[in-house]
């Protein structure tokens, strides 16, 4: 049993803790790899098909020790691989930042234009690529004692609203799921969803600038999200919500009103 404390938590010190980031070198993988590295954590930035762009940003950021790593989403066996070259290249990892994910943009209305394949895809990376990210990394992240993980999600998940009826759905099972991972991995490890609206960035594939002024019209504070203010978010939670766990911080301009 834990003993009794004295005063508040106080912050997450972030020097020389390492962060996991798949997706890393997107949009805004990479906004998070470049405010972690500022505060001194070492960053493996994790990729499915772009090496060159993730070691690129790996060499990019601030500080030393970063390094590129394949993850791909769909391999649970090669998720797992990657964690033990993390546990023998860096001996820790504190932070795990799931931050990768598909979609498509297909018209709610247009059932049939969603196909089963597509369906099929991005629930294996938005959701059990997710889980299994986590579950590769758990045995670190509990090793830790303090260990983080924060869950990439969206205000779809709320609303029912986004690029596809699958992408909605997988983003309303990421965030229960979330719930059963901040359970079985605390106290050791908290898990903590961040869910924007619209941010931009090339995410979407084919939305352009008319779109995101349209997003950016629908909400009451008329703004869309640049990718460092999900980054802002991702490293507040990190640091200095440490009584947060199974929770959702919602980053939408207020999106969701």
């Amino acid at each position: 049993m834990n003993e009794p404390r004295d005063g508040a938590i106080g912050p997450y010190p972030l020097d020389g803790k390492v962060a996991v980031i798949t997706g890393g070198s997107g949009g805004i993988g990479a906004a998070v790899a470049l405010r972690l590295a500022q505060a001194g954590t070492v960053i493996v930035v994790g990729y499915n098909g772009n090496a060159d762009r993730a070691r690129s940003l790996a060499e990019s950021l601030p500080g030393s020790g970063h390094i590129a790593l394949k993850m791909p989403l769909e391999s649970s066996a090669e998720l797992r691989a990657a964690a033990l070259e993390i546990r023998s290249r860096l001996g820790r990892a504190d932070i795990l930042i799931n931050s990768a994910g598909i979609t498509r943009a297909i018209a709610h209305a247009d059932l049939d234009g969603l196909d089963d394949a597509t369906f099929d895809a991005i629930l294996i990376t938005n959701v059990r690529g997710t889980f299994s990210a986590t579950r590769a990394l758990a045995p670190l992240l509990r090793e830790s004692g303090d260990g983080v993980v924060v869950n990439l999600s969206s205000i779809s998940a709320q609303t029912g609203l986004g690029s596809s009826i699958a992408y909605c759905a997988s983003k309303g099972a990421l965030e229960t799921m979330s719930l059963s991972l901040a359970r079985v991995l605390a106290p050791q490890v908290r898990v903590i969803n961040v869910s924007p609206a619209a941010v931009n960035t090339s995410f979407v594939p084919g939305r352009d600038e008319a779109a995101i002024r349209k997003q950016a019209a629908a909400n009451p504070l008329k703004l869309v999200a640049e990718a460092d203010d999900i980054a802002v978010s991702v490293l507040a939670a990190i640091t200095h919500m440490r009584l947060m766990t199974g929770s959702t911080i919602v980053v939408d301009g207020g999106r969701h009103l």
